[in-house]
């Protein structure tokens, strides 16, 4: 089922980018200019549908990648688009998945990977340098480096990636930036796209939920598994899981049962004992 979301986010950002840009030589900008703007702007949910793994990039060494290189069958991996420039919308929806992660027990690169994509064409490996040493300056966790990768590329590849995963965006020729909405997606270890927060703040227990799910139980503890089938749901009002309450009823029942059949096999076995033992009891009597 495909779902579109509204670009508050954008009209947001584009709101205070507008109070801080005034054009020498443009002449006012009304209403509906506005919304013309940010005319194809917003997140259309494509899930379960495969992303092109065969697109190449280049990494921040400048090394020439193929996407599907990353993906080794076994860990899932969050993808962000955003643009390395961005003045505002990008940094919050990085800073919010770095605080998110660093609630996590996992590390970025054991049990998940991260791939930040700049929709600019413009924007080279010494800029996505310079940002991946950034966020990870603030994540500090050894080894994490080989787990998150910031990515630029070439137009052609970057709309492909883009519109495989239903993220719309505009280029602004009269700011030189880029209206679009905030949102991370989470990938199965195969390519296949199995969920979308659209937020910029992600919880540490929704971000491993959400990564337990697509890498369909590949990782995760046993009571993670239990929690996350049996217990909560995602609620993509509130961009978090949340408790269900049938869940709840059920797997309450499902206990209930499960502690009552025990006592009643307790009980027969203590009420089989007793009987075996008043029989054995009688017998030595009457002998």
């Amino acid at each position: 089922m495909k779902m579109f979301f509204p670009t508050w986010y954008a009209v947001i950002a584009s709101s205070i980018l507008g109070l801080f840009s005034a054009p020498s030589i443009a002449g006012p900008i009304f209403a509906d200019d506005k919304l013309d703007a940010l005319e194809g702007v917003g997140i259309t949910e494509h899930l379960d549908n495969q992303i092109p793994l065969d697109l190449t990039f280049f990494d921040d060494d400048g090394n020439e990648i193929v996407l599907g290189e990353y993906f080794d069958g076994e860990k899932p991996i969050i993808i962000t688009l955003n643009y390395y420039k961005c003045p505002m919308l990008c940094s919050l929806t990085l800073n919010g998945l770095t605080a998110g992660l660093e609630e996590m027990d996992w590390t970025l690169g054991d049990e998940f990977e991260v791939i930040t994509l700049s929709i600019n064409p413009d924007e080279k490996p010494p800029l996505a340098k310079k940002n991946k040493e950034g966020y990870l300056g603030h994540y500090s966790r050894e080894g994490a480096e080989k787990g998150w990768h910031f990515l630029t590329g070439a137009q052609d590849n970057i709309t492909k990636l883009s519109d495989a995963l239903g993220f719309g965006y505009v280029f602004d020729s009269k700011t030189g930036e880029f209206h679009h909405t905030a949102s991370i997606m989470f990938i199965t270890p195969d390519g296949r796209i199995s969920k979308y927060m659209n937020d910029v703040q992600f919880k540490g227990q929704d971000l491993r939920f959400a990564l337990i799910e697509a890498s369909e139980g590949r990782i995760g503890t046993a009571l993670d598994k239990f929690l996350l089938f049996n217990c909560f749901q995602y609620d993509p009002d509130s961009n978090s899981y949340t408790p269900v309450a049938w869940k709840l009823m059920r797997t309450g029942a499902v206990l209930m049962l499960v502690v009552l059949g025990g006592g009643l096999a307790v009980l027969g076995f203590t009420s089989s004992d007793r009987l075996r033992k008043s029989h054995n009891n009688s017998d030595g009597t009457t002998s």
